[in-house]
């Protein structure tokens, strides 16, 4: 499967621009059919606290423009926002289909407290997982990547591809390469992780988007500007790690390797 992880300069609090950013940074790759493309964490808003202007529905121009992408390229392309009433806001990865059809609508477990987002966003309830292109596909957001117990749950349930969406800052550039790499070695998956780069009012970002082999190895990456990181992943690499090695079935998380592909719990 091939993996194309869009890494904008997120423009602040302007959806129209950045619909417009992320609609060209992809046409101008053309993605290959069955592949999967991602998009960073309120791709369309930036990290801003201002619901006025980062809360949509169900609906919204933001699933629009990834419908749009997944039906014109055949592909699945996934993306973060923010969706609720006044009261309940979560932030959210949706991945959508070909079809136009919402494959998985999962929201972050853990607001960001350092930044007052545990004030405006309600933690999500659990892992959510879809099927792609061999693939078990578990997304996370940004502050999750810090709580590694949250990526064991999804692989239990029968993870292959953890992707992490983010606006991770430029302070922490290394913790975020560190945990990419620690996800994918203690899990036996591949970790596709993608941030913005740029700047907005308060934080820079240092892009850095990348994807990671089951032991650890640096498949792709990306450096600060803005672009479109291509890599070719495979299932068989989780599947031969995981015979290889046996720790996920010492941890009594798989029985066998014939399970890796079987999830558990949706």
């Amino acid at each position: 499967m091939r993996l194309y992880l869009c890494q904008p300069d997120i423009v602040w609090e302007d959806r129209r621009a950045n619909l417009q950013k992320v609609r060209a940074m992809v046409e101008s790759v053309r993605p290959a059919p069955g592949s999967l493309v991602v998009l960073p964490e309120m791709f369309s808003t930036g990290f801003s606290m201002n619901p006025a202007i980062t809360r949509e529905g169900i609906a919204s121009e933001s699933t629009e423009l990834m419908g749009d992408l997944a039906r014109q390229f055949q592909c699945c392309v996934m993306g973060g926002l923010v969706h609720g009433t006044r009261g309940t806001l979560f932030n959210q990865a949706v991945a959508m289909s070909p079809e136009r059809r919402e494959l998985v609508r999962f929201s972050k477990l853990h607001p960001f407290s350092p930044a007052g987002e545990d004030r405006l966003i309600t933690p999500g309830a659990g892992v959510a997982l879809f099927e792609w292109a061999g693939f078990v596909v578990a997304p996370f957001i940004c502050y999750d990547l810090r709580f590694p117990e949250d990526f064991r749950t999804a692989v239990g349930q029968g993870a292959t591809l953890l992707v992490v969406m983010a606006n991770w800052p430029a302070s922490r550039e290394d913790h975020w390469v560190t945990l990419l790499r620690a996800r994918a070695i203690e899990n036996q998956a591949v970790v596709a992780g993608v941030n913005r780069c740029g700047a907005d009012p308060q934080t820079a970002y240092p892009g850095r988007s990348m994807v990671v082999g089951p032991r650890g190895e640096i498949l792709a990456e990306a450096g600060a500007e803005e672009t479109v990181l291509e890599a070719e992943v495979s299932p068989d690499l989780v599947r031969e790690s995981r015979e290889a090695f046996p720790a996920l079935r010492d941890a009594g998380l798989i029985g066998s390797p014939a399970e890796v592909f079987r999830p558990r719990i949706w």
